[in-house]
This record gives structure tokens, C-alpha cells and sequence, in this order.
């Protein structure tokens, strides 16, 4: 065949036609991002009738978005380099309105993990690399309202905010929630409480013989771990007695129930009993909840069992209401009998059985550990296994022994609640602090919260604010000086600085672990307000964009909520660049109250806007 021009001929043709199918796929490329992109591309901003475009990219990988990545955590940038900033961001395609990068199941399918179903990993935080991260601001739903206000939100919610009534069908018979016109309402039922929350949790006390069947046993019960949810029902009832719970669930097939919970003014998390420890400290709870949670506590060893174990304190107590531990058909009997064989063997104990509900307690020291048979299983954990270290930190199938103090005193050393707030926590010197700087930072904060509450006054009401987050909470001063307010602090501690979380959960607060590099775990439009204090300084150092800090912050803000940013004046320089990109409004600057060195105080409202696509669905 060497030498014919055939050969030639069918080069040039395959060439050409590379070409051709390179030159069509652009087109289609180019068209396809434009038309597809084209929902939702323009925004509304409230009370104005002219329309912005915004165009609607979702992930952000172009190379003029890296590039403005990049340059963003450059706080103390020229005047010349102001081209760099957007006059506005895109918006993200209307699907996306209830984006939670972390836990998006598509990027998951998109990037082909390898993942264990069984054993809930793609429930787990699976963040997108940098070159796959949104650059869009998330937009509202169709006809999207201000949310109703707390406590009259405990009880219902605008269902356009939220557009999802699966639940109120699928858990019809058990009240969990009712669509009514334009409201879900929520009657406080729940799989294994028909007649509310508020009876079942008498119920618990009840059978715990605590005085006048009150829950908190006179402030000794505070903080309570509730998993598998739901719509949060059992947390919202435990507010009324001066006790507060992690409600926690993972974005599954259950539709939005954490947004929900959030909705409502609820303390919420999304999170699994999956392979990784769950984001709080060892010792952070009196109790543990499960009412028809669908776990299988015996699985690996009963490593779920033991995840609860390190989280409950001193004595603390699992309430487990499922048919295991009253059904009576065989499989129910098997797993009721092997569970007790493991709890006995985790030295718990039976604090009450009645109907539906089972209570074990935990011990109060390590006496029953070491009177085990040797060989017992499961075993105890490592002396070297550090008992709060939770962020990305595998589950071990082990029981954490006491420290010799809790071991000593036979129990945790709390004050009851509300002295707990104020009292210096027995942890304190795990950090080398004293009493003395503890109650330094304490008043510290108090005036420095005073400040920020006649800052904020012309723009609030006494039910403006309800869930608020302390993005850099220390000790957990910021929360501790709002006790006088009907708002609830959800507590983050940097995942590279001191543990500080279990000094907070000590003091009757909560919060979690978070590294701000990536995403929160929780839906859009969640907080009312964001309190970041050098948290953006913090990120510069780590090499991480100021830029998608913006865009998160905004995703999870409420609109018409607010941030209050305390940092260096050029961190408020550079957000402020930005104000009119992610419509949000300057409320006041402050460097003169109560000021650290070169800390200004820079306070936002973020304006509440709907797509032109959400107003034409919404009319």
C-alpha cells in the first residue's frame, strides 16, 4: 500500500474531520452554557423594579475566576488593582437554590468516589476541589418570604420557602407536619410520639424519677444529642425547659429535614453516624436520642454505640425508642438481646424500661472498665487516642475511659444550668487558662456584644434575630453574653487551633468543628446572623480564597440578615469592594468599641433579591 495516494487523501479526510467535530463541539459548548445558563440569569433586587443581569455560572472553574480567586486573599491590594473586583457575581441556575457543596450527592456521581453505601460514606462531607467550587450566589426559591419569626416559626414555616411536602405525606399518620394553604405546620409529632414531643419528653423524666417530670432535672440535664431527627420536633420542645439540642441528620431521602429544623429557629445539623467521628467533643452530652432512627447500633462492633459513648458525659444517658426494645417477634428479640449483651459489656446500665422506650445510663467512673475480664470486648481506646480530635478522624470500636479528674469526682464537675454559663469550666486547664482569663473574656465579650446590640438596634426587633453563628467562638463568650436573648449560637472552632469546643459545651452552649477552606454543613439561608471575628485573616494565612468565604457566607446568611466582621481595616477595605456584587448593605463601621490593636468592627445587612424567573413562577 506504500505510496498510494488513497493514503494521503484518507489523512487530509480523518484531519478535516477532526477539525469539524472539535469546531461543532465548541459551538455546542459555548450555546449549551449560554442557553442552559439562562434560567435564573437575572436578579430583581426587592422594592426596585430594574433588572441586572447576573448571568448563572455554577461551578467555578474558568480561568478568570481562579485568577480572581487567587488575587482576593490579598487584603492589602493597590488601588490599581480595583479591576479585579466584580460588579456583580453570576447566579447560580435555579436548581441549585438549595446547593450544599459539601454534601451534593451530584458532585459525588460527577467525580466517581469510591464509596461505601453501607456504610453511609456518601452522606459524609465530600467537598468539590477548587477547580470545581460554585462562584455563583445561591439563589432564593420561587416566591421566597421573609421567614416567620420565632417562637411562632416553631409551629410553621412558609412552605415556598422550603417547597417540599413529601414528609407531610409519607409520615402522614404520625404528625410530623401538615401543608395548610401556603404554611407547613408542624404539630410536634413524631414516629414513636403520636401525642407530641412535649408529652413523650415528660414521659422520659418520668421514668428518670426526675422532679416534677421536668426534663432538665433541676439544671443537671442541658446539652442533648438527637439523631435522626426528623423535622426536629423533640429538640424544639426541649427549649421550653432551659435545655438544648443537636439535632442531627443527613441530607437523605427524608426531603429537607435539617432545613426545616432550621427554618423554624430549631438547632440543627447536617451530619451521619457514618466512618467518621461525629464534630463534637468527648464528654459534650447528658443525653443521647434516638426515636426510630433507623441505625443499626450493631454493626462493626457496635462502633455507632461506642461514637455515642465518647459524646455523652459522666452518667449520661441514651434514650432509645425503636420496636427492638418492645416488639416481640424474633428479629426484633435477637437484636433486643444482642444490644443488651453490648451495653453491659460497654458497662451501661438499664435506667428505666416502659412501653416503647428504653433509658441506659452511663457509668459515672472507670471502676466498672477495669472490672471487666480481661479481653472483654470492646476494648478500651489507647491511652495515646486523643478523645476529642473529630475532624476527619475515624470511629473506633473502643470505649473512652475517664480523665483521672472526671474518674476522681464521679462525674463531669458542672454547676447546674444556667451557672454553668458563667462558672469557669473544670477543662479550662487542659489549655493552661486560669479562672482569671476566663472571666477577662467573659466581660470582654459582654461589652463587646452590648456594642454590636446599639449598633444593630435601629435595624431590629426584639424576634428580628433567631439563629445566629459564632464563626471563630474561643470560649464561647459571644454566645454566652446573648442569654438574655431569644436567639440560639451555633459555636464553631477552627479545626487547626486550640479545642476549645469542649469548654463550650461545658458552659451548656453547642457548636462544632469546621475548617473555613470549605463549606458549611447546612442548607442556604439559614442564619440570621454571622458573627466573624479575624476569621478572613485566619484564611488568608492558610492561602485560602477571601472570595468563596464571601460567597459561603452569603449562601448560608438569611436574607435580610446580617454579618458583623471584626478584623483588620483591610480585611473591612476588601469586603467592602464587594458590598454591591453580593447585595449586601453597609449598616456601620466601628473601630473605637472595645478595639484589640487595629480590629474595626464592619457590621452588613444582606437585601433580599429574587430572580426574574422566581417572580414569574412566584405571580
Amino acid at each position: 500500500m506504500r505510496g498510494r495516494s488513497d493514503g494521503g487523501q484518507k489523512k487530509r479526510l480523518i484531519t478535516s474531520v477532526c477539525v469539524v467535530a472539535l469546531f461543532l463541539g465548541f459551538i455546542y459548548l459555548y450555546h449549551g452554557s449560554i442557553f442552559g445558563s439562562s434560567r435564573g440569569a437575572s436578579a430583581l433586587e426587592y422594592g426596585s423594579r430594574s433588572l441586572r443581569k447576573l448571568g448563572s455560572s455554577y461551578l467555578g472553574g474558568d480561568d478568570d475566576a481562579d485568577g480572581k480567586q487567587d488575587d482576593s486573599t490579598k487584603f492589602g491590594q493597590e488601588d490599581g488593582e480595583d479591576d479585579i473586583i466584580p460588579k456583580s457575581f453570576p447566579v447560580c441556575d435555579d436548581r441549585h437554590s438549595e446547593l450544599i457543596p459539601c454534601l451534593d450527592r451530584h458532585l459525588i456521581y460527577q467525580m466517581r468516589l469510591k464509596l461505601d453505601l453501607s456504610l453511609m460514606e456518601h452522606y459524609e462531607r465530600h467537598c468539590p476541589p477548587p477547580e470545581r467550587r460554585y462562584n455563583c450566589l445561591i439563589p432564593p426559591p420561587p416566591g421566597y418570604k421573609i421567614p416567620i419569626k420565632w417562637p411562632t416559626s416553631r409551629d410553621e414555616v412558609w412552605k415556598a420557602n422550603i417547597p417540599h411536602t413529601h414528609l407531610a405525606h409519607e409520615k402522614s399518620d404520625q404528625n410530623w407536619m401538615v401543608v395548610k394553604g401556603e404554611k407547613i405546620v408542624f404539630p410536634g409529632g413524631g414516629t414513636h410520639f403520636h401525642y407530641g414531643a412535649g408529652k413523650y419528653i415528660a414521659s422520659i423524666a418520668n421514668m428518670l424519677n426526675f422532679s416534677n417530670n421536668k426534663i432538665n432535672n433541676e439544671g443537671r440535664l442541658r446539652t442533648v444529642l438527637d439523631v435522626g431527627c426528623g423535622v426536629a420536633s423533640f429538640g424544639a420542645y426541649l427549649l421550653k425547659h432551659d435545655v438544648i439540642a443537636m439535632s442531627l441528620a443527613p441530607n437523605d431521602v427524608h426531603q429537607n429535614q435539617i432545613q426545616f429544623a432550621l427554618e423554624r429557629g430549631i438547632p440543627a445539623f447536617l451530619g451521619v453516624l457514618g466512618t467518621k467521628r461525629l464534630p463534637y467533643p468527648s464528654r459534650s452530652f447528658e443525653l443521647a436520642h434516638c426515636s426510630r432512627c433507623r441505625i443499626d447500633w450493631l454493626q462493626r462492633d457496635g462502633i455507632l454505640l461506642l461514637e455515642l459513648d465518647r459524646v455523652l458525659r459522666p452518667g449520661g444517658y441514651f434514650a432509645y425508642s425503636s420496636p427492638e426494645a418492645y416488639a416481640q417477634d424474633e428479629e426484633d428479640l435477637r437484636i433486643w438481646k444482642e444490644m443488651s449483651a453490648l451495653v453491659g459489656r460497654m458497662c451501661w446500665r438499664v435506667a428505666a424500661k416502659r412501653n416503647q422506650t428504653v433509658v441506659w445510663q452511663k457509668p459515672l467512673s472507670n471502676d466498672c472498665y477495669m472490672e471487666r475480664e480481661p479481653d472483654t470486648q470492646p476494648p478500651l481506646c489507647r491511652s495515646d487516642s486523643d478523645p476529642d480530635a473529630v475532624w476527619g478522624v475515624q470511629m473506633e470500636a473502643c470505649i473512652t475511659p475517664y480523665s483521672d479528674y472526671d474518674h476522681k469526682v464521679q462525674g463531669s464537675g458542672l454547676a447546674p444550668w444556667p451557672a454553668r454559663l458563667s462558672n469557669a469550666p473544670p477543662r479550662l486547664a487542659d489549655f493552661g487558662y486560669s479562672d482569671d482569663m476566663f472571666e477577662k473574656d467573659m466581660e470582654m465579650w459582654r461589652r463587646r456584644v452590648e456594642s454590636y446590640w446599639n449598633i444593630l438596634s435601629p435595624k431590629i426587633q426584639s424576634d428580628t434575630l433567631r439563629n445566629l453563628m459564632d464563626m471563630k467562638a474561643s470560649m464561647g463568650s459571644f454566645g454566652a453574653s446573648l442569654k438574655g436573648k431569644d436567639v440560639w449560637v451555633m459555636n464553631v472552632i477552627p479545626e487547626d487551633g486550640p479545642n476549645t469546643l469542649k469548654l463550650i459545651y461545658d458552659r451548656g452552649l453547642i457548636g462544632t468543628i469546621h475548617n473555613w477552606c470549605e463549606a458549611f454543613s447546612t442548607y442556604p439561608r439559614t442564619y440570621d446572623l454571622l458573627h466573624a471575628w479575624t476569621v478572613f485573616s485566619d484564611i488568608e494565612k492558610k492561602g485560602c480564597s477571601a472570595e468563596d468565604l464571601l460567597l459561603e457566607m452569603d449562601r448560608i446568611l438569611r436574607p435580610t440578615g446580617f454579618v458583623i466582621i471584626r478584623d483588620k481595616q483591610s480585611v473591612v477595605d476588601f469586603v467592602k469592594k464587594y458590598l454591591t456584587a453580593l447585595h449586601w448593605e453597609a449598616v456601620a463601621t466601628d473601630s473605637t468599641s472595645d478595639s484589640d490593636g487595629d480590629e474595626v468592627v464592619f457590621v452588613i445587612q444582606k437585601k433580599l433579591w429574587l430572580t426574574s424567573e422566581s417572580i414569574r413562577e412566584a405571580e
